[in-house]
């Protein structure tokens, strides 16, 4: 297929990216690099540096390209962000993702896949999380992402689009070219290695009294390959006709604070010096994925699930790369 990757030049953009045109589709990559980078694009890839909310324009790279499927990543993402900024993630979010549609809609393209959160269900009512639980998002950014669903159910209802919605959980690891790079970082993962690495002191724990067996969040991670793989699955879904779908993508299990801190600890041969201090308004205790839908439809599960190997992998990218792209 030949297709067009929204945010291609970022954490999981890249990566999958890098698998589709590693399988043989024919890739192009949309990003107005406000927070991917150039050099996470295979320099023989197209690559248009783009805003979505142009949408003349991309109707035309649309048209012009026979773009068959749109995988789209591209978004805002930072909670913490969105409650101080929520116009930014209402502008670009869902600003950019109507642009998309309605472009999608004038060329023709009727195929999409949606790179969503668990940040749509807001506080969890029960453990693990299915796709029927309620959505009730607690954040800006999660409202967006929910909203974007939305929009493309009402897509699909009245033009025939037809869509695969990934609700992912922690996005953590590394390919052997592609990794993590944000500005500011807020994962766990890329936090505790930069302790590793130098930059900085400690990691903080933000409360130490949660109803776990270590007092300290559990949250269920799992390996960008993985994620990456399951956007594969999904564009072959509805290559074949498969109906619009929504579902989990999560290992089904999950890790608390202090497992991330030990096993990062053991994987780089360092200490890691940690700082305890109070939770952080907002911080559910456990946050864990019931991903069997996503086995049932797309036939994906985890190939990387364990912790060790999520962190080793992650620890060889920043070891090679401590600046990040273009350090």
């Amino acid at each position: 297929m030949r297709i067009l990757v929204t945010g291609g030049a970022g954490y999981i953009g890249s990566v999958t990216v890098e698998a589709l045109a590693a399988r043989g589709d024919e890739v192009l990559v949309v990003d107005n690099l406000a927070m991917g980078h150039r050099e996470a694009v295979d320099p023989e890839i197209p690559f248009h540096e783009m805003d979505l909310r142009e949408t003349e324009r991309l109707t035309a790279l649309l048209r012009e390209q026979g773009v068959e499927a749109v995988v789209h990543f591209a978004a805002a993402s930072l909670v913490g962000e969105s409650v101080t900024d929520p116009a930014k993630y209402m502008e670009n979010n869902v600003g950019g993702t109507l642009s998309l549609l309605r472009a999608m809609k004038e060329a023709g393209t009727d195929k999409l896949v949606f790179s969503s959160t668990a940040a749509t269900y807001g506080e969890p009512r029960s453990i693990p999380l299915r796709e029927d639980h309620p959505t009730e998002p607690t954040n800006p950014y999660g409202l967006t992402k929910r909203f974007m669903e939305q929009a493309m159910e009402a897509y699909s209802a009245a033009y025939g689009m037809r869509f695969v919605a990934l609700r992912y959980f922690n996005a953590c690891g590394a390919t052997p070219s592609r990794g993590e790079h944000h500005d500011p970082e807020t994962h766990l993962i890329p936090l505790v290695l930069d302790v590793a690495l130098g930059k900085r002191e400690s990691i903080s724990i933000f409360g130490t009294d949660y109803d776990t067996p270590d007092g300290t969040c559990i949250r269920d991670y799992i390996h960008v390959s993985d994620l990456a793989d399951a956007h594969l699955r999904a564009l072959d879904h509805l290559a074949k006709g498969g109906e619009p779908l929504i579902c989990n993508l999560g290992n089904g299990e999950g890790f608390s604070v202090r497992e991330v801190i030990n096993v990062c600890r053991e994987v780089t041969g360092f200490a890691i010096p940690a700082a305890e201090g109070p939770r952080r308004a907002g911080d559910p205790s456990r946050l864990v994925a019931d991903a069997s839908l996503a086995r049932e439809r797309l036939g994906w599960k985890p190939s990387r699930p364990g912790l060790r190997e999520i962190v080793t992998d992650a620890w060889v990218w920043h070891r090679m790369n401590p600046e990040g792209y273009g350090g």
